[in-house]
């Protein structure tokens, strides 16, 4: 559920980050406990198209995945996706929803200016942080910040097989 920043919002995820925090539209996920996990950014911010929607602000979660992506993970994943037709369905379908989403929660205003500016093409083929290649993972931490807020096959698998919601659930 998307709610809007409030104050506390505001102090925690500047804790989290180790600075102020600009082009948050909302936050897109909660722990249990009440703490900001993920942010939903602007797509445009400083006169720029912003392709990532969802920002894993978690230092927990972000310092379990660094270390899962540190042991070669990503690759890992990116070859079961190679080899498994329904894996790759998957993955693909968490793109579409990544960008449907971003798409639906986009301003009037943000979606005027990135047709404007011809940008609109980049926004309906750029998958999870922005990326082109869909068979392809990039970042765990952007894959699990759509695994909270949206519909991801691949924060599934970080929570089936690395334990990573009993990180997310005790924050």
């Amino acid at each position: 559920m998307k709610t809007t920043l409030s104050q506390r919002d505001i102090d925690v995820i500047t804790a989290q980050l180790g600075r102020a925090p600009s082009g948050i539209n909302a936050i897109a996920h909660y722990s249990p406990n009440g703490t900001p996990q993920v942010l939903e950014m602007e797509t445009w911010v400083f006169d720029q198209p912003f392709p990532t929607l969802y920002w894993l602000s978690s230092k927990a979660i972000d310092k379990a995945l660094a270390k899962i992506e540190s042991h070669g993970v990503v690759k890992e994943l990116e070859q079961r996706i190679q080899e498994d037709e329904s894996l790759k369905a998957a993955h693909h379908a968490s793109h579409r929803d990544y960008i449907a989403r971003r798409w639906d929660v986009m301003s009037d205003e943000h979606k005027a200016i990135i047709e404007e500016k011809g940008f609109k093409p980049l926004f309906d083929t750029l998958g999870i942080g922005g990326i082109a290649n869909w068979d392809k993972v990039r970042c765990l931490h952007m894959q699990y910040a759509h695994h909270l807020a949206g519909d991801n096959v691949i924060g599934r698998i970080l929570d089936e097989e690395y334990g990573i919601k009993a990180i997310a659930d005790a924050e």
